[in-house]
């Protein structure tokens, strides 16, 4: 499937900006195509009356038209903004500006020329060149809201990119102060590396560190301020590939300007040697089947849930729901949301009856738990306990395939290497549940997890969502 999709997929799609062009793409259609429909609506307005020549059907036309006029344009003018590379949340207004000037114009030239080849009266012509003065207004506006909102939101709650800083001379503080003072970069330092530098006043560690500081603190990007060292930029990117992080290089330019279009922070270059290209196709794929089956799951099980709700209310004292806090994406926490199997003291017992653990690793798991209730043990069984948590699937904090979510308690006593199932969005089920899922040991859960994040694809998914369907129909839930 992935295959299929990387052949068909327009190459901006297959980026690490993916969703940003797609959205941006669609919405310039949308923002044009909505111009030319004003405009039609206001010619009918002036022009309530077509010319009596026209014939009923010719007159019944005249919108469809000038939507479809309006399509071509919308394209014309964001293909050419795609040569220009304007979607970009790093460029400056004035720089959108300029060269979303040159589209629609350029755009316009092409339509205008169609149209005078093929006999359309000058009105038209002036209609387009119109049309095309609201069309600059109406992007540019839209652009200049997009930026204030971004670097709003980039104030408000802080970058979404973590960076760590390879280099901290003058060009790696030099960085590290401008991505600090400039929250609309969307990325937050975690700290600079150097081999020579003292810890502290910004310096966390050493190149050696590297892997551990990014799992622990999320990294998404290296940013390599020490271009002279070969032999360190050349083992800082051997790892930052084998971590599955994004890797630019800060070179010393000696003074000369790099180009516009190229990225760059302060007048400092950053040349990409390496990206992650998640298949964005795919995962948009993935997410509309999470939408919809979760949608689907909760409409066809409704009659179910208030059943499930008087059988635990009647069973045990305490609330229906059981909301705790989980370990999702990167770490970040979120409530996950659970039919109530055990007593309401549920989570006070847990640390009594730690030395009973059956589990090796830091994961919490005993056979005839005292805690769970006799409607818990048959909700186990079936996985009907479950069932809420497609609402944390239909807000995209799970999805129906992933590694389970675990506690927060039992997320702090990962080691390094058990961060790497934090990588993708958590599931109801995954392949750990379908393929090992009574084996006692910790780790070999993880290498199932970290399996199925590097061999991820959307027939994986089906596969799993048939075998977990399955074990349902079975009760082989515990």
């Amino acid at each position: 499937m992935r295959g299929v999709l990387s052949v068909l997929v327009p190459a901006p799609l297959e980026g690490p900006r993916a969703g940003y062009w797609l959205w941006s793409t669609l919405l310039d259609n949308l923002l044009v195509m909505l111009n030319w429909a004003v405009i039609g609506a206001g010619l009918a307005i002036v022009f309530p009356h077509a010319p009596p020549h026209l014939s009923l059907l010719q007159r019944l036309t005249v919108m469809p038209t000038v939507l479809g006029v309006g399509f071509l344009h919308a394209t014309l003018i964001t293909l050419l903004i795609y040569i220009e590379s304007l979607p970009s949340a790093e460029r400056q207004l004035s720089q959108q500006a300029r060269s979303l000037g040159k589209a629609v114009f350029w755009a316009s030239v092409v339509l205008s020329a169609a149209f005078q080849l093929q006999g359309f009266p000058a009105f038209t012509i002036v209609l387009v060149w119109g049309a095309s003065v609201l069309h600059f207004s109406v992007l540019l506006g839209w652009r200049w809201y997009q930026l204030e909102r971004h670097r709003c939101r980039a104030i408000a709650t802080g970058g979404s990119r973590n960076v760590l800083i390879v280099g901290a001379g003058d060009l790696g503080r030099r960085v590290a102060s401008y991505l600090e003072n400039h929250p609309e970069m969307d990325r937050t330092v975690c700290g600079l590396l150097d081999d020579w530098k003292p810890t502290g006043d910004g310096v966390i560690g050493r190149v050696t560190d590297l892997a551990k500081l990014a799992r622990t603190g999320f990294v998404d990007e290296v940013i390599l301020a020490a271009p002279h060292e070969r032999e360190l930029a050349l083992r800082v990117l051997r790892e930052a590939r084998q971590l599955r992080l994004d890797v630019k290089l800060a070179p010393d330019l000696f003074g000369c300007e790099p180009a516009p279009q190229i990225e760059h922070i302060d007048r400092v270059l950053l040349v990409s040697l390496h990206e992650e290209c998640p298949p964005f196709a795919g995962l948009l794929v993935k997410r509309l089947l999470d939408v919809a089956g979760a949608t689907a799951a909760l409409a066809c099980l409704a009659p179910l849930l208030p059943l499930i709700a008087l059988l635990i209310k009647l069973d045990s004292p305490g609330p229906i729901l059981y909301s705790a806090p989980r370990a999702g994406r990167k770490g970040r926490p979120f409530r996950c949301h659970k039919f109530r199997t055990m007593v309401k003291n549920a989570d006070g017992l847990k640390e009594k009856l730690r030395e009973r653990n059956q589990r090796r690793g830091p994961f919490f798991k005993i056979s005839d738990d005292p805690r769970i209730t006799r409607a818990g043990h048959f909700l186990r069984r079936y996985s009907l306990d479950e069932l809420p948590q497609f609402w944390n699937v239909l807000i995209g904090e799970m999805s129906l395939v992933g590694p389970r979510p675990h506690p927060l308690d039992d997320f702090s006593a990962y080691a390094i290497e058990h961060l790497r199932r934090l990588d993708v969005t958590p599931g109801i089920t995954g392949l750990w549940q379908v393929t090992a899922r009574r084996d006692p040991s910790f780790q070999t859960g993880v290498d199932l997890d970290v399996e199925y994040i590097r061999r991820w694809s959307l027939g994986m998914d089906m596969g799993i969502l048939l075998r977990t369907a399955a074990a349902v129909w079975r009760g082989s839930g515990d």
